[in-house]
């Protein structure tokens, strides 16, 4: 076994300690008497959320040190594995000990906790020593960055030979029918076409996750992680477009009668029903106990929905919405929800909301355009009698709440692909670019870029596996689901960032096409739960499970 994966593991024992010593500081703050004082949660959201930043940093570190140790089985762990373990680690325990960003201009650090001591504690361990003062060096970044730009990558295998081959798979059809059409499609704001639908429906892209009894594939979410990571490197749309199927066939797989799952899982799992997601209101964004468009039994047993909705991805073109609304306005918040299966006509240019009763008008975005954004509005909608999700009213939150896990997987490994999206744009463009009558990659600020860009990605996508394998066990994984999304969003972001600079003024051109991965990118830190509603989800979710622990 490599010296360093030893290391690694030493370090992540210390890591480890440093987080749980975080952990009791901010409890005695927001925590006195042994449970969660909402109030002085807010009053303390830099501690909570920070330790929610820590608690994502020292799981990254946790899931890289088994990446390398699985690769050192596999004998896989060569010079450019190594040298991804000695950065990734040097730069993450490096932010723990001294501070972490939280954003741009928002730096935790040791001291917001009164923990200076114990981050020069874990400081001084030995293997964290090492690695502070021996992985991400501007030798160690040199020699990465060299590996790279002569072809090498960090091994990512999964020790699954079917995943492993539908990785390749979805490679080389994202490579031959998305990534060299990406631009343009972006730059004519036009939606992916109809046969680019059609390919990755035969190839299962749709029905990853729903049972094979109902026509999909039967996999789990790691196998969604994959085909997500894969389409999204070549456009963060074509990774999107299975998001909805995904959210859709959860909820009714695990909520559905037995009716609605013959009729739904299949044609979801085949693509001839496109699903939207329609949860999100205009006033309420991440609170959903308030939603407020309704619904109201008729007659005949048909719903009938008023309302608004908003930022409703691929809206006009799809067949089925997955519709939250309230149907019992006498119980305010999440019990008077309900999740209605909204069949709709699939629209088109010209008349993108064809059916009486739901109309919407397009929301222009920077960037992710591949499927257009809407807001909605909804006037005595009418919905089957039949379409009461599970057959039952008032279950619509928890029903939601259950597939954020999955979603929010599945969005880190759009992050994930995205961010290879960029690190392949930057590489090609410092390789081919000459400045000073040298080419960038012999500059070491360039160099340093490249580097660390690759070894936080492989960080972040193995947190985001490792949250996967999490769900697949069966096990509430919202806090790992949430670190995930929480840190690759951010990867994408930085990885993005640092790539344009790379291109210089080219960058800012609409030609080319880092410009819009930029814009792509920004959008991963807000969907499916903005950054600091993850760091919320993971400070507070993990400060609960040592109030309850102790209680116990």
């Amino acid at each position: 076994m490599n010296i360093w994966i030893e290391e690694a593991k030493a370090a992540v024992r210390a890591a480890q300690g440093f987080g749980e010593a975080v952990r009791a500081r901010v409890a005695l703050r927001v925590a006195p008497q042994g449970k969660i004082d909402a109030a002085l949660a807010t009053q303390e959201q830099h501690a909570v959320h920070g330790f929610g930043w820590i608690a994502a940093s020292v799981a990254a570190l946790e899931a890289t040190a088994e990446w390398a140790a699985r690769a050192a089985r596999a004998g896989q762990f060569g010079q450019v594995e190594e040298l991804t373990l000695r950065i990734g680690f040097g730069e993450y325990l490096a932010q723990l000990a001294s501070g972490l960003a939280m954003s741009a201009n928002e730096v935790v650090r040791p001291s917001a906790f009164g923990a200076d001591a114990d981050a020069r504690a874990m400081a001084a361990q030995p293997a964290v020593a090492r690695f502070l003062g021996e992985g991400s060096t501007p030798q160690t970044r040199s020699d990465y960055a060299a590996l790279l730009a002569d072809g090498a990558r960090p091994f990512e295998g999964l020790g699954d030979d079917t995943l492993d081959l539908m990785r390749g798979s979805m490679r080389a059809f994202t490579a031959e029918a998305i990534t060299p059409h990406a631009h343009r499609w972006h730059l004519a704001d036009a939606l992916i076409p109809d046969a680019v639908i059609a390919e990755m429906a035969a190839l299962g892209v749709f029905g990853v996750c729903i049972p094979a009894e109902h026509g999909g594939l039967g996999l789990g979410k790691l196998a969604m992680s994959v085909v997500s990571e894969e389409l999204s490197r070549g456009w963060i749309c074509a990774g999107s477009l299975g998001t909805r199927a995904e959210i859709a066939g959860e909820l009714i797989s695990e909520n559905g009668t037995a009716e609605q799952k013959a009729h739904y899982l299949p044609r979801i799992a085949d693509g001839s029903c496109l699903p939207t997601a329609v949860f999100t209101e205009p006033d309420t964004g991440s609170d959903l106990a308030s939603v407020r468009t309704r619904a109201e039994r008729q007659a005949d047993g048909s719903w009938a929905v008023t309302g608004a909705k908003t930022w409703i991805t691929h809206a006009a073109r799809a067949d089925l919405m997955t519709l939250l609304v309230r149907t019992d306005a006498n119980v305010p918040g999440y019990p008077g929800l309900s999740m209605l299966l909204a069949e709709k006509t699939r629209g088109s240019e010209t008349v993108p909301f064809p059916d009486a009763g739901i109309d919407g008008s397009e929301i222009p975005v920077l960037g992710y355009r591949g499927m257009k954004e809407y807001a909605l509005g909804f006037d005595g909608f009418s919905v089957r009698s039949d379409g009461l999700l599970g057959g039952a009213e008032g279950h619509g939150f928890k029903q939601l709440m259950r597939t954020f896990e999955g979603a929010r997987i599945q969005t880190a490994a759009r992050a994930v692909g995205v961010a290879w999206n960029v690190f392949d744009l930057a590489l090609d463009y410092a390789i081919g670019r000459q400045q000073f009558g040298a080419a960038l990659t012999t500059f070491p600020r360039i160099t340093d870029k490249l580097a660390l860009m690759a070894a936080e990605i492989v960080m972040s996508r193995e947190l985001t596996y490792s949250a996967a394998r999490a769900k697949d066990a069966g096990t509430r994984c919202d806090i790992e689901a949430g670190m995930a999304k929480l840190l690759a969003a951010r990867t994408a972001w930085v990885a993005a960032d640092n790539a344009l600079q790379v291109h210089g003024g080219n960058g800012y051109a609409l030609e080319y096409p880092i410009s819009r991965v930029l814009c792509d990118a920004r959008i991963l830190n807000i969907f499916e739960g903005a950054a600091e509603i993850q760091a919320q989800v993971i400070g507070r979710g993990l400060l609960a499970m040592q109030a309850a622990a102790k209680a116990a």
